[in-house]
């Protein structure tokens, strides 16, 4: 399949009958939402300077062509619209508002980004739209009292930060610390988090900040004054891009810092290699799902499931990128809020069920990390484990670590 500016995958199709033969009984629906079909609509960056995480609506159509063929949810099938927004906030305000108010889908699911997600936020909940499992850690998509309507997926970028601040303070307690973020919401929640974790001694151990716009060409000076500054340890807050910019330049200047990297640029595919594996030794971060490199989950037959699944249904995608095992494990985790909402699908109930998923243990999450939720509780992933890069792959060590 070819990745072009607008790209629409339409998974659904009528007339699907039960094993036994009999048509399926009607249900209470909300738009997008019929005896035969479950209409929900997603934007992605398949263009622009987030693209690489287009791997991830890939996977997630695959995901749903798998479970199209396998009968369905309840017998409906899962009409996926995907849309390339290329990162664009005004694009993807566009692009949402076809899908709520011409397509009729009954949900938004895993709008992925920040900026794309913070644009089309109170449109949604304005609209009783769910926003759901939105691909961005952003602290703010906990807020069912504000936005009933908004849920989150992935751990928190706050709680992440929180991480990396409290491991610092323990192994480096005179670190002097250097931080890169993206300049809006995604970036200074680490910038937050790290603030947190290093608690009464923020000031004192971080000396130097620098920002990037998603338009800039590149971070090579913002690396260089962040080395000027006399750090000896970093933490990079930044899109798959921009990250693998900023790992090649810490190297060709001969910096040697204690080097940090949030988890959505955790990808080997799509950051580590294209970096260089020379480049990337001995750099941290936290992850919650299996690193699909890893030779410890190959014999698995978690592991064993996803990789038919990728050679049956993504054959384009690639084997080394955590990406493909994102939307692989974030589609599971819709399917089973859609089944458990059985005839009932309203938008209402959508929310209901996203909002009751207790212990949910995903294929390809990492050994005792579990999805969880409640009505005052829109985190799905609270827990996540550090893990170092070493020769061609992550290696995890410490405990699985429940941020708060």
């Amino acid at each position: 399949m070819t990745t072009k500016r607008t790209i629409e995958w339409t998974l659904g199709a009528t007339g699907l009958l039960l094993a036994g033969g009999l048509a399926l009984a009607a249900g209470q629906y909300g738009p997008g939402a019929s005896d035969t079909e479950i209409k929900i609509g997603n934007t992605m960056p398949y263009s622009g300077p987030a693209s690489a995480y287009g791997a991830i609506g890939k996977s997630e159509a695959a995901y749903f062509t798998k479970i199209n063929e396998e009968g369905g949810i309840n017998g409906r099938k899962i009409n996926f619209i995907s849309r390339d927004d290329g990162y664009s906030p005004p694009k993807t305000v566009e692009l949402i508002r076809k899908m709520v108010e011409e397509d009729q889908v009954l949900l938004t699911f895993n709008i992925l980004g920040t900026p794309p997600n913070t644009a089309v936020h109170e449109y949604l909940n304005e609209n009783n739209v769910p926003q759901l499992f939105v691909a961005t850690g952003a602290d703010k998509w906990n807020d069912p009292s504000k936005f009933p309507w908004t849920m989150g997926w992935q751990p928190s970028y706050r709680i992440e930060a929180r991480i990396y601040g409290k491991y610092i303070l323990k192994q480096f307690p005179g670190a002097k610390i250097a931080i890169l973020y993206q300049n809006d919401d995604f970036g200074k929640d680490y910038l937050t988090g790290l603030r947190e974790g290093l608690g009464a001694k923020a000031d004192q151990m971080l000396i130097a900040t620098k920002t990037y716009e998603t338009t800039d060409p590149t971070v090579d000076s913002q690396i260089v004054s962040l080395q000027s500054s006399g750090a000896d340890t970093l933490l990079v807050a930044a899109i798959p891009k921009f990250a693998a910019q900023a790992i090649r330049k810490v190297a060709d200047v001969g910096w040697k810092p204690n080097f940090f990297l949030t988890n959505v640029s955790a990808s080997v595919g799509s950051v580590m290699k294209p970096a260089g594996y020379d480049k990337s030794q001995g750099i941290i971060t936290a992850g919650y799902l299996k690193d699909p490199n890893d030779p410890q989950w190959q014999a698995t037959a978690e592991y064993q499931a996803w990789l038919e699944f990728m050679k049956k249904y993504d054959a384009g995608g690639s084997l080394a990128d955590v990406n493909n095992v994102y939307g692989y494990s974030a589609g599971q985790t819709l399917v089973h809020v859609l089944k458990a909402a059985s005839d009932n699908l309203t938008r209402e109930n959508i929310m209901k069920q996203a909002a009751s998923i207790h212990d949910l243990k995903l294929p390809m999450a990492l050994p005792g990390i579990i999805v969880s939720t409640g009505p005052t509780d829109f985190a799905p992933f609270k827990q996540m484990q550090l893990q170092k890069f070493e020769g061609e792959t992550w290696k995890l060590f410490g405990d699985v670590i429940a941020g708060s």
